[in-house]
């Protein structure tokens, strides 16, 4: 017998809102629970909130990644069920899954008769591959965000994001995401009140205070840069941010043509050096505007924008948020000059 997820006969009533995850072989556990954990603590603090349910293609066990089996219902068992949200899980699995296309079929079908749409992790490729993301913001794990460019180039995506919230369609980046983007959910649903209560008991962030980019600029610079070719410049560009760092400069300090340089770098780092020194620049003001009272000027002028317009236009390129929303959300705590 499937499990019921603590919403019984005495909690629920005629207005909670049913909550479907979707499942598959091979997906992955924590995809699944972390959300889950989450709607679930929802409804012991607000009973009768959300009634979830766990479903699979043909129900049954489902094995998982981490090789415990998932008791879910079939798909078809919903009926003519009013559903409020959808959440497709990811995990390796979902590759193998999209490619299904009565799967498929049975997601889009799910979406037209839900008021929101979600994805964990790879999830996003199975709501791709139905045409939920075209046209739209969408993110997914780190590792697979260049996949999904590429496979389905009608999504923008966004690979420094948690999640992202296009309409009526969420997607989360990989694993814990999740769980961010399912307290943002019960966060529109039930303010931000219950929200920051779920995250104390959860013993987690309500936003997370490093920000969005799950898989920071730097970081990512020297996952790419196995070489090692341009480490020293890296660290001189992030020590000389307010300074002209045009690729003739650059060029100038590797010794190098500016055009032999651009072509390396871009080779041996994955992005041109103009986008790389705008990544350390979005990078060090988001760490101002989390950690500082700065003004929106002083920020910009430290870390090369020079006036609080390009850096406006810069966090919005990279992060997809202004600076003074980004210093209101992900704001550490303590300030400092």
């Amino acid at each position: 017998m499937p499990f019921d997820f603590g919403i019984n006969d005495n909690m629920t009533s005629f207005t909670a809102k049913l909550v479907i995850f979707v499942v598959f072989p091979n997906v992955k556990l924590l995809d699944i629970t972390g959300p889950m954990q989450v709607f679930a603590d929802a409804s012991r603090l607000s009973p009768g909130q959300y009634n979830l349910k766990l479903v699979s293609e043909n129900g049954g066990d489902v094995l998982s990644d981490a090789v415990m089996p998932i008791v879910t219902e079939p798909i078809s068992s919903l009926n003519q069920a009013r559903i409020d949200t959808v959440v497709v899980a990811g995990g390796a699995g979902a590759f193998a899954a999209s490619e299904r296309d009565e799967f498929v079929d049975t997601i889009r079908g799910l979406a037209a008769r839900s008021r929101r749409l979600g994805s964990v992790c790879t999830g996003a490729f199975i709501l791709a591959k139905a045409g939920l993301l075209n046209g739209r913001s969408a993110v997914t794990h780190w590792d697979s965000c260049d996949r999904l460019r590429d496979t389905f180039k009608e999504i923008e995506v966004k690979e420094d994001a948690i999640y992202i919230r296009d309409g009526d369609v969420w997607t989360s980046a990989g694993v814990t995401a999740g769980i961010d983007m399912s307290l943002a959910m019960v966060a529109e649903d039930s303010g931000r009140k219950m929200a920051l209560e779920l995250a104390r008991l959860l013993v987690c962030y309500l936003v997370r205070p490093g920000g969005q980019s799950q898989f920071s600029g730097p970081l990512q610079q020297q996952y790419r840069n196995t070489s090692g070719r341009f480490e020293e410049l890296n660290a001189w560009i992030k020590d000389n941010l307010s300074s002209d760092l045009s690729i003739e400069v650059l060029a100038e300090h590797v010794m190098m043509s500016p055009r032999n340089f651009a072509r390396l770098y871009k080779q041996h780092i994955g992005i041109s050096p103009a986008k790389a020194v705008e990544k350390f620049r979005v990078d060090a003001a988001c760490g101002l505007l989390e950690e500082t009272d700065l003004s929106l000027i002083e920020v910009a002028r430290r870390c090369g924008f020079y006036d609080d317009e390009r850096l406006r236009r810069a966090l919005m390129r990279s992060r997809n948020i202004a600076p003074g929303a980004y210093r209101e959300r992900f704001r550490t705590g303590s300030a400092k000059y």
